[in-house]
């Protein structure tokens, strides 16, 4: 099993769809997964840090897991059949089908670390077209020198 990152979520252009981005820890492979749009804002508001005034039901599931003492968490996307991604939380040994948004959403909030397995990675991974961090630095150094007189034409 390879772990995963949150990335974000982003906006699929033209169909303005939701996205949630994972990758690889410590590799270039990305797992694309569209989501709807009120799962999107729950994930995309426990990235920012935003502690909504009652909890929510993301919330509330995790401080039931912690107040029954289950510690023993596991978040994992594990396949995709027709186009849908599929995922499964483990509590204490016991599995239980989920919905990939519900599992990330539950792991962006307590910090349980999300995995997938090898071959779906090699299945339906997609390369990052990040930029190289030497570019994004070199960029920001431009940006750090540039004043608007440098854009005045004559």
């Amino acid at each position: 099993m390879r772990e995963l990152d949150v990335i974000g979520v982003r906006v699929d252009m033209p169909s303005n769809a939701p996205i949630l981005l994972l990758q690889e820890r410590g590799g270039s492979r990305m797992l694309p997964i569209w989501i709807g749009a009120g799962e999107a804002s729950q994930i995309a508001h426990a990235l920012e840090g935003l502690v909504p005034p009652r909890p929510l039901t993301h919330d509330l599931f995790i401080e039931v897991l912690s107040r029954l003492g289950h510690d023993d968490i596991k978040a994992r996307i594990v396949s995709m059949h027709e186009g849908v991604f599929h995922a499964e939380l483990e509590i204490d040994g016991q599995v239980i089908s989920a919905r990939p948004s519900d599992v990330v959403a539950l792991a962006v909030r307590s910090g349980i670390t999300i995995t997938a397995p090898e071959d779906l990675l090699e299945e339906v991974g997609i390369e990052s077209e990040e930029p190289a961090k030497d570019e994004v630095e070199r960029f920001k150094e431009f940006l750090d020198q540039v004043n608007p007189d440098d854009f005045e034409t004559p």
